[in-house]
């Protein structure tokens, strides 16, 4: 048995380098979860330092709740005014688009790789969901300005899927185990899992914002505690009942988010943080499980379904899903390429390897393999990508948050300018003193995660921030084309 003081230095300097990583990927552009993946490979069994590790019910146990924690946090940051306008196209990628690509992936590797139509239809069901994690993390890590609906339909989308392709992903293995029972069997198990699903979440939302604002806890640093507790609570409480839990505790952070309840700016932090922290753990051990030795067997028939996933499956389940919309051709193709799969695929892979499912084997390292290509390929070029087809947001337009509404009202209204700051800009890491800024203009906030700075000549710009600037109209556009100039 390996010394405690082993696992403990081990496990925290692999956290220092993942966080270390997560800054280098925004300079190289390839997305952190792959990097964090890569490292997981690189001290497993066939990687550099061989720590054997062979558990699937393990590497099952961290995803699932690393799940649960990373939806929660994504659903607390959702904006209800973003995604009510987009909920229904939403809806329906997350269930009949779904569903589609797993079909259809189904049908692929039936006709073409030998699979039987079941085991088919559960690798499409296990590969057919965008993966939360992936997604927030490109999107918002990036700070990827697009046009129109399409990011909040984007980040809507991969939060509510999951549900769905648990469902399949455990219906198939059912009809797997029993291949006498009837398709059909699947009907009462999906409006079970999704009605209690849909109950426990908003009777989590209900019972959490009670709870916080009525306990009147002695120690602050108690009510993040309380929130841990819920999200596994709300989580478990559910899946015991047959339930959804990956809806519920999605759609608790969703209704959380839009109630009044104490210390909540803190709060969102809190969660933000610990989001981070699971995909670090999640993509670590999933990086573990996998042999690498093993992935070469399967290349040939990765490509091949990861192509056919992204280029037919996809693309057809986007445009079934959004017909009659009124989405461009260009913003449909642009959703169809964001498709990325990422953690939760590798998670529902290792639900055959733990049901005894004879091709079980072979479908997690097929996933695996799909899923670095996808978090590779896709996430690269997603800016470009949206540049190519001409939905990349390149004109300012000042977000409506907070900061704007300061004095929105009066005169002064006038000579306020918010202009936000992504990865890309020039002026990341610099001083507010070192910027130039012409006579005239100040940097009066900064809109830092979920917090408001009141700035001096020292603070540093960051990836995110947002300024409010006092200036006049005749400076507003040399003062944006300032601060918003690439870094070459």
């Amino acid at each position: 048995m390996m010394p405690i003081e082993w696992i403990l230095f081990a496990a925290s300097l692999f956290f220092l380098i993942s966080i270390l990583v997560s800054k280098i990927s925004v300079r190289v552009g390839v997305p952190a979860l792959l990097l964090f993946l890569a490292l997981g490979m690189l001290a497993g069994s066939d990687g550099i330092l061989g720590i054997y590790f062979d558990d699937p019910w393990l590497s099952q146990a961290v995803g699932v709740v690393a799940l649960a924690y990373i939806l929660f946090s994504g659903g607390l940051d959702t904006r209800w005014d973003d995604v009510r306008p987009v909920l229904r196209q939403g809806l329906l990628m997350s269930t009949v688009g779904v569903t589609v690509t797993a079909l259809a992936v189904g049908w692929f590797v039936q006709a073409f790789f030998g699979f039987s139509w079941l085991e088919g239809i559960l690798l499409g069901a296990i590969i057919s969901s965008t993966d939360a994690a992936a997604v927030f993390s490109v999107l918002r890590g990036k700070s990827v300005q697009l046009k129109g609906r399409l990011k909040p339909l984007l980040e809507l989308e991969s939060g509510s899927n999951d549900p769905m392709a648990v469902f399949l992903t455990l219906g198939m293995i059912f009809l797997i185990g029993q291949p006498e029972t009837s398709p059909l069997a699947l009907i009462p198990m999906f409006i079970q899992q999704m009605g209690i699903g849909a109950l426990f979440g908003v009777a989590g939302a209900r019972g959490l914002a009670w709870l916080l604002n009525r306990i009147r806890l002695e120690y602050d640093g108690l009510y993040p505690v309380l929130t841990l507790a819920g999200v596994l609570l709300i989580y478990g409480g559910t899946a015991t009942l047959s339930g959804n839990g990956f809806l519920a505790v999605y759609l608790a952070g969703v209704l959380l988010a839009r109630q009044d309840f104490i210390h909540k700016r803190s709060l969102l932090q809190f969660h933000d943080g610990i989001a981070w922290l699971m995909q670090i753990a999640m993509f670590l051990t999933l990086g573990l499980q996998v042999f690498p030795s093993q992935l070469p067997g399967v290349i040939a028939m990765g490509l091949a379904v990861g192509a056919f996933l992204s280029l037919v499956a996809r693309p057809v389940s986007v445009m079934l899903a959004l017909l009659g919309s009124g989405m461009s051709w260009r913003e449909q193709a642009f959703i169809s390429w964001v498709g990325l799969r990422g953690a939760a695929p590798i998670v529902l892979a290792t639900f055959p390897l733990l049901a005894g499912v004879e091709s079980a084997n072979q479908i997690f390292n097929l996933v695996f393999f799909i899923v670095l290509v996808s978090v590779l390929l896709q996430g690269s070029l997603i800016v470009p990508a949206a540049k190519l087809l001409g939905v990349y947001e390149t004109a300012y337009r000042a977000p409506r948050t907070p900061l704007a509404f300061v004095m929105d009202d009066g005169r002064i209204g006038d000579n306020l300018l918010e202009v936000p700051i992504t990865a890309y800009c020039a002026i990341v890491g610099s001083q507010i003193i070192d910027l130039g800024l012409p006579s005239g203009v100040l940097v009066a906030l900064i809109g830092r995660a979920n917090d408001t700075i009141v700035p001096n000549g020292g603070t540093v710009i960051e990836s995110g921030d947002r300024l409010l600037l006092v200036t006049n109209a005749a400076l507003r556009d040399e003062v944006t084309s300032m601060l918003l100039r690439q870094e070459e």
